[in-house]
């Protein structure tokens, strides 16, 4: 087999994999790794096609300017083709995508332009309308449009379903999808129309898009929101064809999340949130069938692109996706508990250098000084900038020379209101035990979490 000479030659024939430690119920459960494209994820297939047929029709010219909205991994398949191909990119993105897909998108060479994801369409901010704007306004550049584009369906029906046909040894009774730009949906029912008609479609969504609602009653009302990225819409795409949608499932955002740990954990496969969501609805559905059928989903991308966030405990606590055993005390508001290792801490003798350090590498200003599960002082930025800025030797110095020692801690079952007036006097909470053991912090920002959290 000859080597490949570009990155862009492998796009496509992803493997696939039978899922044996999930129960799938009668069923036989297959997902294509769609994680092991060179871009990470399905949408490469997408953005090759579309850039080469733009490139056919005369539309994009050589050094020329791309521009797209994207809400997940259409805009890094993008960035990929056009950093191979030499051509400028411009993505408006909305705030919600990962900080991973950014840092991958800028390393790339991408002009990333962050939007607001909790507006709908028409709105001047809204991603789709900023995008097609740009285009209009910067000469010679052209709007790739991912929801309208043919070349965005024409790609899966040219290569994802005669690979998973052949895959399959053409016997495929269910596929479960995901829809975003409707691509997937529309290229492979065109492709199993031809050549199993009979095979049933079944939508994947995230709970707050609208899709389960057009797909049961053909209508549906204003959308809610969704932390899952790249599916769900608050419109319905006019390149998904629903006609072969034979059952759709309205998946939660914690339902994904703890899917796709549980397809790391159980199958070793690294996948994102999206793929959670079309695993827990596929589990769904084999689970309620009652004859073995041959069903087969998809690992649209890969969850390294998530570490941060559905594959960090503590940011799904933040989020309230997940909990934690509640006391009814001060204790549950703290996130980060320090029983649990999750408190970022110095010792007395650890030096202001390594203190400093860890202000960077956690983002945080301050720290408790912990000594035999005690704390026996604070330290901020302003401690240490006090004690340096004479020498910055002194970053040699041991913490007690810097910190502060005269500190107050609220035992876990004072009222609230002293916690209220910690704050108020500018001062952070330590929270303590019984036997002034140290339980964590609590910031503001936990205290509304946790009320947020209440009204869910």
């Amino acid at each position: 087999m000859a080597v490949p000479r570009s990155v862009l030659e492998l796009i496509g024939n992803t493997p696939l994999l039978e899922l044996t430690h999930l129960d799938t119920g009668p069923c036989r459960l297959f997902i294509k790794l769609e994680n092991q494209n060179p871009g990470g994820s399905i949408k490469d297939r997408v953005a090759l096609s579309m850039i080469e047929q733009a490139e056919n029709q005369g539309l994009l010219k050589p050094g020329g300017t791309i521009i797209e909205a994207t809400a997940g991994n259409t805009g890094i398949g993008l960035a990929l083709v056009a950093a191979m191909k030499g051509y400028k990119l411009i993505l408006v993105v909305p705030d919600k995508m990962s900080r991973e897909k950014i840092y991958h998108l800028r390393a790339l060479g991408t002009d990333v332009r962050l939007t607001r994801s909790d507006v709908g369409k028409g709105h001047p901010e809204y991603y789709q309308d900023y995008a097609l704007r740009l285009s209009k306004e910067i000469s010679g550049s052209y709007y790739i449009d991912q929801f309208n584009n043919p070349a965005n369906s024409s790609a899966h029906a040219a290569t994802t379903g005669p690979e998973i046909w052949q895959q399959m040894e053409q016997h495929v009774d269910a596929i479960v999808v995901g829809v975003g730009s409707g691509g997937t949906l529309g290229g492979l029912s065109q492709y199993f129309k031809d050549v199993s008609p009979q095979t049933e479609f079944v939508l994947a969504d995230p709970k707050g898009s609208i899709l389960v609602d057009y797909v049961e009653h053909g209508r549906y009302d204003e959308a809610g929101s969704w932390f899952v990225e790249g599916i769900g819409e608050d419109f319905v795409p006019p390149l998904g064809d629903f006609s072969q949608v034979n059952h759709a499932y309205s998946i939660t955002d914690a339902e994904a999340f703890s899917s796709a740990r549980d397809l790391l954990l159980k199958e070793g496969v690294l996948a994102g949130s999206s793929s959670g969501t079309l695993l827990a609805a596929a589990l769904r559905y084999c689970r309620a069938q009652t004859t073995p059928k041959r069903v087969v989903t998809l690992a649209c991308d890969s969850g390294n692109k998530y570490l941060s966030k559905m594959f960090n405990d503590y940011w799904l606590l933040e989020q309230g996706l997940r909990s934690l055993p509640q006391e009814n005390n001060l204790s549950d508001y703290i996130t980060y508990r320090y029983r649990d290792g999750a408190t970022v801490s110095v010792a007395p003798q650890d030096t202001l250098q390594l203190a400093h350090s860890r202000m960077r590498l956690y983002d945080i200003s301050q720290l408790p000084v912990i000594e035999n599960d005690q704390v026996v002082g604070i330290i901020d930025e302003w401690d240490l900038m006090h004690t340096i800025q004479a020498n910055s030797r002194h970053f040699s110095l041991p913490v007690t020379q810097a910190m502060t020692s005269q500190i107050q801690t609220l035992h876990k079952k004072a009222p609230l209101a002293q916690l209220i007036a910690t704050f108020d006097a500018g001062h952070v909470a330590l929270i303590v035990d019984d036997d002034n053991r140290f339980l964590g912090l609590v910031t503001r920002t936990d205290v509304l979490n946790a009320w947020r959290q209440q009204l869910n």
